[in-house]
């Protein structure tokens, strides 16, 4: 995670509390979707930091569709941002329409919120075109006084687009992933290490590498993190970085008349 800049930190600390406190009062007087957006678009200004007239757009027509708001970066469309009603539970059908929205404008990153949830989604543009959810978190629940709290809204901020920090955190979940971790389990090279503890833990008993393999496959880890699309992904990655070739140290060779010269000092 980037450093986050004091100035940028305390605004983030400060807006935070005040619109808790707004979209609290919304959520209880059960304000409708267009009221919803307002508060966002307000948000979307004093929260994350951007320009609402230069940076922030409404109602951006795609293809026939239109899509609440857009944060804009350099004049180009950074985020489409979906809005539903503040007392309105985030279901699949909402984050489907999102996604629909990236996929048919060609933009990568989408934001489901009801002002008070927030999910960032990451369009992969496949075949079929498919979405991962990168970032969720309740508004309501978060604390202003704890840093890993301001960092997760710091992910949306203008700032933190500057600073790829979104980007950083998604390669550093993947990294964490549930798949890539599986993969990793079942290599030979932890496999290996795992055969050499269970010989020093039972040295009479007997057993090969593909053996440990399905006991961990079968019985440890869950079906759905080894096997499937993602999981194949993941065992690729595994693999390739396996086979990686050493880089092996550069000595350097002494002059043999630079050597006799140091040996007679």
């Amino acid at each position: 995670m980037p450093t986050i800049p004091g100035k940028v930190a305390d605004r983030l600390r400060s807006s935070l509390k005040e619109f808790q406190a707004i979209v609290q009062s919304a959520k209880s007087r059960d304000v409708n979707e267009a009221d919803t957006a307002t508060i966002v678009t307000e948000m979307l200004s004093a929260v994350f930091g951007y320009d609402k007239f230069l940076e922030v757009t409404s109602e951006l027509n795609i293809r026939g569709t239109r899509c609440d708001l857009a944060t804009k970066r350099d004049g180009k469309i950074q985020s489409l941002i979906e809005v539903k009603a503040v007392g309105t539970e985030l279901k699949d059908t909402h984050t489907h329409q999102a996604v629909d929205y990236c996929a048919n404008s060609g933009i990568e990153w989408v934001t489901l919120t009801n002002s008070a949830r927030w999910q960032i989604y990451r369009v992969i543009f496949g075949k079929p075109v498919d979405h991962e959810l990168i970032l969720d978190f309740d508004l309501l629940g978060l604390n202003p006084k704890k840093d890993e709290d301001i960092e997760k809204v710091f992910l949306l901020a203008k700032e933190g687009w500057n600073k790829s920090a979104l980007e950083e955190f998604d390669i550093q979940r993947q990294a964490l992933s549930r798949f890539l971790l599986g993969a990793v389990l079942i290599s030979d090279p932890i496999l290996k290490l795992v055969r050499r503890q269970l010989r020093n833990m039972s040295p009479d008993a007997k057993f090969d590498l593909e053996q440990i393999k399905t006991v961990l496959s079968r019985e440890v880890l869950k079906r759905e993190v080894i096997d499937g699309e993602k999981a194949d992904e993941a065992l690729k990655k595994v693999k390739k970085a396996n086979h990686k070739p050493k880089i092996k140290p550069v000595v350097k060779e002494v002059a043999p008349a630079a050597a006799s010269a140091s040996s007679g000092q």
